[in-house]
C-alpha cells in the first residue's frame, strides 16, 4: 500500500474505473467504496455512489479501510481536515446487509428468487439456480449438504437467518436461490463488498461474476 506516498490529483468521476485513495489501485466502481465529505466535514458512506459532491474512493477490504481511518487518506484526499466516526466499518457492513436484503425482496416481488433446501435444491438440480444466498448462522453441515454437486454456482452469505427471513416475510431463512440476471448480479457484488470490509472469505471466485448476466 502507499497511503504515505504523495497523493495524484484525483480522477474526475467519468470513464469505467475509479482509482483507491489507499492502494491507487484502479477498479470497477462498483466494486468499490464511495464516500463523500458532508457540509460539516464527516466523511459519508455512499454505497449506491448516487451522492452529490466529490467522490472519494477505496477498494472495499477491511486493511485499506483502516488504514485510510488510521493514516489520514481520507483529510489528504478531501485536501482538508475531516472527521471519519468512529464505526465507520459497521456502519457499512450494516449497510451492504441492508441492501443485499433489499435486493432479494425485489426478486422475491419479481418470482427471481426461492427459499428453502427442498426448492433451493430442486432449482439447483434443474440448472434455475444462478446464485445461492446462505445463512452464516445457518447449519455449516447442512449449507455443505445443500451446495454437494453446485460447486460451480456463486454463493452470496448474509449474517443470519432472521434477517434473510425478512426479506421472505418468514421468521428465518438460511437457504435461498435466485436466478441469473441483474439482481443477482447486485447480490453477488454487495456480497463480495461486504465480505472484503468485514474481513470474511470471498465466497465463490470472482471470475464467476459474468456468469450472472
Amino acid at each position: 500500500m502507499t497511503a504515505d506516498a504523495d497523493l495524484e490529483p484525483e480522477d474526475d468521476e467519468r470513464g469505467p474505473l475509479r482509482r483507491c485513495i489507499v492502494t491507487r489501485e484502479r477498479a470497477a466502481p462498483e466494486t468499490m467504496i464511495r464516500f463523500v465529505v458532508s457540509p460539516d466535514r464527516i466523511v459519508t458512506p455512499d454505497l449506491s455512489a448516487r451522492l452529490p459532491g466529490r467522490g472519494i474512493w477505496l477498494s472495499a477490504r477491511r486493511d485499506v479501510l483502516e488504514t485510510a481511518r488510521t493514516r489520514g487518506a481520507f483529510s489528504r484526499a478531501a485536501r482538508g481536515q475531516v472527521v471519519v466516526p468512529p464505526d465507520l466499518d459497521k456502519v457499512l457492513e450494516a449497510g451492504l446487509v441492508r441492501r443485499i436484503l433489499e435486493t432479494v425482496g425485489l426478486a422475491r416481488r419479481a418470482g427471481q428468487v426461492t427459499y428453502g433446501f427442498v426448492k433451493v435444491r430442486e432449482w439447483i438440480e434443474g440448472g434455475r439456480a444462478g446464485l445461492i444466498i446462505q445463512a452464516e448462522d445457518g447449519s455449516p453441515d447442512e449449507r455443505t449438504r445443500l451446495l454437494s454437486g453446485a460447486r460451480d454456482l456463486p454463493i452470496a452469505v448474509v449474517p443470519t437467518a432472521a434477517g434473510l427471513g425478512a426479506a421472505f416475510g418468514r421468521d428465518h431463512v438460511v437457504h435461498a436461490a435466485m436466478s441469473r440476471g441483474e439482481l443477482a448480479r447486485r447480490v453477488r457484488i454487495d456480497s463480495e463488498r461486504f465480505a472484503g470490509l468485514s474481513g470474511r472469505a470471498v465466497p465463490g471466485s470472482s471470475d464467476q461474476s459474468g456468469e450472472l448476466g
